[in-house]
């Protein structure tokens, strides 16, 4: 399904998000310690519930290109129905772009092993994230190779909703192979080259076609498109007019909404 939203965004976002305060927060747990760097980077924090059970789970990852950024939780996401996990990481050039895959996959078998002790269930876990977030969590979900490292499923988890992420070679990559940013490549680091039938449910949300960054739009268009050619029964493109790529505000809802249908067709199985 591809979507161009502007009006039923504008209404979700007037649903008030009146529980945050609810939220008891635990912060800076390390999910890699393997020298200093990944010591310092590898972190995560986890926002719950008191007496949460069997709750699903939200991990976000922050964007910045894959060079900068840092670790957040998104306000927005904390709606008392779910337990929410920011992820930070390692960044190129002091890694490759690969290794930063690698830390991300890390820290979600880290939240398949342990969110249970934190209310949520592992068999709840939805991935998220903006730009360079995007990017990550779809490697993580389509390249079935980076959990199997962990001993874990990719199939296992119950969507993956990147904003704005790149459904092509990240131009971090590229960058450091020297190519430029308007050359685009799809290989073995791309979400596209790995698109499957058989992957978790996906929501990719962009800005307006017109307004995002270097074509972003089209890319997750073309991987939309790749998912129907492989019968994905459940892949979807939200186009948010009117946003460019800092279009995270009326994506929100929109994550929240999609996490809140495929619970209550969970129950309903």
């Amino acid at each position: 399904m591809m979507k161009r939203f502007f009006t039923l965004v504008l209404s979700l976002l007037c649903v008030a998000v009146a529980s945050a305060a609810d939220y008891k927060f635990e912060r800076e747990i390390v999910y890699r310690n393997v020298d200093e760097y990944s010591a310092q980077m590898c972190r995560l924090d986890v926002a719950t519930i008191e007496g949460a059970k069997d709750l699903p789970v939200v991990v976000w990852f922050h964007g910045g290109g894959l060079t900068g950024g840092k670790k957040e939780i998104p306000q927005q996401l904390l709606d008392g129905r779910c337990v929410v996990v920011g992820v930070g990481y390692r960044f190129s050039p002091k890694v490759s772009v690969s290794e930063i895959i690698d830390d991300a996959a890390c820290a979600v078998a880290w939240v398949f092993a342990n969110i249970e002790h934190y209310g949520g269930s592992a068999s709840k876990v939805y991935l998220s994230g903006h730009s360079a977030g995007g990017y990550l969590v779809s490697m993580v979900g389509l390249d079935a190779t980076r959990l199997n490292k962990y001993c874990y499923d990719a199939n296992a988890l119950k969507g993956v909703i990147p904003f704005s992420g790149q459904a092509i070679t990240h131009f971090e990559e590229r960058r450091s192979r020297g190519i430029v940013n308007t050359r685009p490549v799809v290989d073995s680091l791309s979400p596209l080259y790995h698109v499957r039938g058989d992957a978790a449910p996906f929501l990719m949300i962009t800005g307006d076609r017109e307004m995002e960054m270097l074509g972003r739009y089209e890319e997750n268009a073309y991987m939309w498109r790749v998912f129907q050619m492989v019968k994905h029964p459940d892949a979807t493109l939200y186009e948010l007019d009117g946003f460019g790529h800092n279009m995270c505000e009326p994506a929100y809802p929109l994550l929240l909404r999609f996490v809140r249908q495929h619970e209550a067709k969970s129950k309903k199985q």
